[in-house]
């Protein structure tokens, strides 16, 4: 693919997204921000970071875990991430990750909602390591 981005493919009820990167870290990285993205469309700054683990037995479920976690991050800490670093994907019994969001604390007066977010899920959920893109549909 040469770049990493993400973008939304047609589904007839729910957002369907591709996200991809130069590696299977950065297409995660794309995923996170594409969530993130979903929920508020526009947000800027990063004086807040915090840390964030995943682990699946298989990419599916690592893939779901990360976004569900990250999905918390909003929910429960109110934090919407603007930047994502995901340092290492790592498989040895099962798979896990390490990813630092970078964002702002939300405000409902300054930032505009998009979409409303209930969950990630596994409907439609591809992952190409060959070209290090990812596909996964979240249910609103």
């Amino acid at each position: 693919m040469g770049k990493r981005g993400f973008h939304q493919l047609k589904h007839t009820a729910d957002i369907y997204l591709e996200a991809y990167g130069e590696t299977l870290e950065e297409a995660f990285e794309q995923a996170g921000l594409a969530l993130f993205r979903t929920i508020i469309p526009e947000a800027e700054g990063a004086d807040l970071q915090i840390k964030v683990e995943a682990s699946g037995a298989d990419l599916h479920e690592l893939l779901y875990d990360w976004l569900e976690k990250l999905l918390h991050v909003f929910e429960i800490q109110q934090i919407v991430g603007t930047q994502i670093k995901v340092e290492q994907i790592r498989g040895n019994d099962g798979y896990r990750l390490e990813g630092v969001v970078a964002g702002v604390k939300y405000d409902r007066e300054k930032h505009k909602t998009g979409t409303a977010v209930k969950s990630p899920t596994y409907a439609l959920m591809e992952i190409d390591t060959a070209k290090n893109a990812v596909r996964f549909v979240l249910d609103i």
